[in-house]
């Protein structure tokens, strides 16, 4: 293994010091990522348009956040074995090179492809960036940069939906894509010219079959919960066999981590009660948040027939509810705690969805927007303080270990999320169009006619848009339950800071 030395105390923290440039570079490449994160969401309508393939949009999430996912643990072992600039240089090359791809895209199967390698390259920017931070800064610096690399997220929130919507709307999708390769070059010039590393090499160990199998694992479980019930028939054997191998390779993945010298995901953070509350709560919060972006904008375009700039515009309201919840939620856990402060950000999310699974089919844009909102401030206020909460249990020496961990967890809760809520949408389009009265035409043409349907005048558009509307509906209940369950996990936490000791 190689570490990493700590470069001594430098003055000044802004972005006109001496480090600012690689400052401006790790906001640069966090930018990537936060952009990315929102701005597909309200182009999904029209790519969907375009290249077809109704029933497979959830795969453009789920195939990117499952990627980016089971990578972060590999690359926070390699920035270890080869320094954190090769690593987090290999990271941003992929995310802008499948851009690219994503770009050119002349179908929805290669459209995914290249959302697969997004994943992949974005599984190294993220977390390596926020390593070089803390290789930089000192521990009373960090708190003032961590605001520069929040103000990039808030500021994305508000831009992705919107430009997503724009390019849509006015230019082609192609665009939210092509976006990436300006930002990535300057980057990437910033990182090689002002970004230097020591590197003491040490022997280390990866667990290349611990991370194989969990990949194959969750790869196999989005397959059987987007597919079934689709594809397939859940009772179906191809169903049993797919969620069956899931099992096993899951179940193999156990094993060989308690085997592993150095696992790449160690299972002792399923054994304290902060860190599996914790992470239930990000896994969770990572459904919730795919489920609104991904469903929200095809309600607003699809069922209520507005322009992906409106739909933009309400996805916006999450993303801004969000960080101002979340920039206040400090001064609140540290006067009545981590959980309760959660425990209350919640109750207004339950409020938020609980709201958006009651809109009927003709309601008005502002109030889905108010909606949005409600449960921005909601989420905002209940994850913030459970990251907090799980890092402020462990040594130095951990606190690599149960953020990486959380992370995953909320990866994969919403690669999961869109894998589930997608089948819910699919199975609810599916029974629709099945029971649809003969003189429509509708039957037996499959959910990736729903686009075509929407723009067929008369019956055929109204029946689509009824169609569309029980499925967005179905998925907001589920959206609600699911932010119910969350304040169960939350519930798992110490309820007192006292009991938040966890000695390394």
């Amino acid at each position: 293994m190689t570490a990493l030395t700590d470069p001594p105390v430098k003055q000044g923290v802004g972005l006109r010091s001496e480090r600012g440039p690689v400052l401006g570079a790790i906001m640069l490449t966090t930018a990537l990522i936060a952009l990315d994160s929102t701005v597909i969401a309200t182009a999904v309508p029209t790519v969907v348009k375009d290249l077809g393939g109704f029933s497979q949009f959830p795969w453009l999430f789920s195939v990117y956040l499952l990627t980016q996912a089971v990578t972060v643990p590999i690359y926070g072992k390699l920035a270890d074995v080869v320094g954190r600039k090769p690593v987090l240089f290999f990271g941003v090359s992929v995310f802008v090179g499948s851009s690219v791809l994503c770009g050119f895209a002349w179908s929805m199967p290669a459209l995914i492809a290249a959302r697969a390698l997004q994943g992949i390259g974005a599984g190294a920017v993220q977390p390596i960036g926020m390593t070089i931070i803390g290789d930089l800064y000192s521990v009373e610096e960090r708190a003032r940069v961590q605001g520069y690399i929040a103000s990039v997220w808030g500021i994305s929130s508000v831009l992705g939906p919107t430009l997503g919507g724009l390019f849509s709307e006015y230019a082609s999708w192609r665009w939210i894509f092509f976006i990436n390769l300006p930002l990535g070059l300057v980057a990437l010039v910033a990182l090689q010219r002002r970004f230097t590393e020591k590197v003491v090499h040490r022997t280390h160990r990866i667990d290349y079959t611990g991370a194989g199998l969990l990949t194959v694992g969750c790869s196999l479980l989005i397959l059987g919960l987007l597919e079934g019930g689709t594809a397939w028939a859940w009772g179906s054997a191809t169903s049993a066999v797919i969620l069956g191998a899931a099992v096993v390779a899951l179940v193999a993945f156990v094993q060989v981590e308690r085997r592993a010298e150095e696992p790449v995901l160690p299972l002792w953070v399923f054994r304290r009660r902060i860190t599996v509350g914790a992470n239930l709560v990000s896994l969770l919060v990572g459904a919730l948040l795919i489920g609104l972006s991904s469903y929200v904008p095809t309600y607003v375009q699809g069922v209520l027939g507005t322009g992906a700039v409106e739909a933009g515009f309400v996805l916006g309201a999450l993303t801004i509810g969000w960080p101002i919840a979340a920039s206040q939620a400090g001064k609140l856990y540290l006067r009545i705690g981590f959980r309760n402060t959660a425990l209350i950000g919640i109750a207004i999310a339950i409020v938020g969805t609980a709201w958006t699974a009651l809109l009927v089919q003709s309601a008005p844009v502002l109030e889905v927007a108010a909606a949005m909102f409600v449960t921005g401030l909601g989420m905002g206020l209940s994850s913030s303080p459970v990251v907090v909460a799980v890092q402020s249990v462990v040594g130095w020496e951990r606190r690599g270990v149960v953020t990486g961990t959380n992370m995953f967890f909320r990866a994969m809760g919403s690669a999961v999320g869109a894998a589930a809520f997608g089948a819910i949408a699919n199975a609810t389009l599916v029974h629709r169009y099945a029971s649809a009265p003969a003189d429509l035409h509708v039957t037996g043409k499959g959910v990736d006619a729903t686009t075509h349907y929407l723009a067929t005048p008369g019956p055929v558009a109204d029946f689509a848009r009824s169609a569309l509307y029980a499925a967005s509906h179905h998925v907001f209940l589920a959206l609600a339950v699911s932010t119910a369950v969350t304040a169960g996990a939350i519930a798992l936490m110490p309820r007192h800071t006292a009991e938040l000791v966890f000695p390394d």
